[in-house]
């Protein structure tokens, strides 16, 4: 962790909402360690992520509320008097998106626009952090893909995290809110759900290597993602938060490397010792949705933020299979 954060922190008073997932449990970590003042928030819902093991080791440590970023009346309770707020609560499946559009834009583009709102009238000085998505872009045009590509979304899920970045950067050049965005690649990590593959795909193919199960990659496996670990994920959040540099900024964040899908998943048949790829048909109408390579362009976040991902998918894809090898049967059982 870049050493000024070791106090940037300390004595803080942070809302994570969406605090019991991947991103947002690993920040709760983080921040506790650095004698934060945490409040996480969740609405418990397990297939979004939620596990009230992600926060073993910490549970005295931090305050946990259960209840609902879109509870206008649980959010006025909690926003006054905070110094950052993180919102990762999402709705977080781009495919459930394309059947429920109304649930999709009622948590991803509603409730942070109620955040926003609440921030206005009762707290204008926190510093608000949004997690956007590499969904955003559409189909891509051009890799690596900077902040500037065209938005141009295949799903309800990017529409509707789009509007919300925009809802920030509008909030800020209005109201002076001190907002950020963070457009994440394709995060994996300990602490992830591991019950379904709708998001996390690279956890779930660890799942399926731990039980020897196929693992099934479209087509020949050659396009190209970027795929980043979830430390480096929250060391961003914990910079953007605690930098003036990023106020009414949008960073796109990933590895910035590419990785064809074959080689992650050759990648976790090798580590984890188990499981065999199988190629397979692309599923039909699934070419509407796919956006094509992917690659992030880190430049903007590296000169502004001074972050740079320092773990490689191979240590990553290690070190997540220690830690459900050890508490497997907290994501793995229903």
């Amino acid at each position: 962790m870049p050493e000024r954060l070791d106090s940037a922190y300390r004595g803080r008073r942070v809302l994570l909402l969406g605090g019991l997932g991947l991103i947002g449990s690993t920040l709760a970590h983080r921040l506790a360690a650095l004698d934060a003042k945490v409040t996480v928030l969740d609405a418990g819902l397990p297939q979004y992520g939620a596990n009230m093991q992600n926060i073993e080791g910490i549970a005295q440590a931090i305050t946990l509320r259960i209840g609902d970023i879109r509870d206008e009346a649980v959010m006025r309770e909690l926003v006054p008097g905070q110094d950052v707020i993180v919102n990762l609560a999402a709705q977080v499946s781009y495919t459930d998106s394309l059947f429920d559009p109304l649930l999709d834009l009622d948590i991803n583009c509603r409730g942070h626009l109620l955040l926003l709102e609440l921030c206005r009238a009762l707290n204008p000085q926190a510093k608000i952090l949004f997690a956007g998505s590499r969904l955003q872009f559409g189909r891509i045009e051009k890799i690596p893909v900077a902040e500037a590509h065209p938005q141009l979304p295949l799903m309800p899920y990017g529409v509707h995290k789009m509007a919300a970045e925009k809802y920030s950067l509008m909030y800020h050049r209005i109201h002076g809110l001190r907002t950020s965005v963070l457009r994440l690649a394709n995060p994996y990590g300990p602490r992830q759900q591991m019950k379904h593959s709708k998001y996390g795909i690279v956890n779930w193919f660890i799942r399926l290597a731990m039980d020897n199960q196929p693992i099934n990659i479209f087509g020949d496996g050659r396009q190209l993602r970027d795929y980043v670990y979830v430390d480096d994920v929250a060391t961003a959040f914990l910079l953007a938060g605690a930098s003036p540099q990023a106020d009414g900024e949008v960073f796109n964040m990933g590895s910035g490397i590419a990785t064809s899908f074959r080689q992650m998943a050759e990648d976790v048949v090798r580590i984890v010792g188990g499981g065999r790829i199988a190629c397979v048909p692309w599923p039909k109408d699934y070419t509407s949705v796919e956006t094509g390579d992917y690659v992030t362009d880190i430049s903007l976040i590296t000169q502004r933020l001074g972050w740079a991902p320092r773990t490689s998918l191979a240590d990553g894809i290690a070190a997540t299979h220690r830690y459900y090898q050890r508490h497997r049967d907290a994501y793995w059982k229903p």
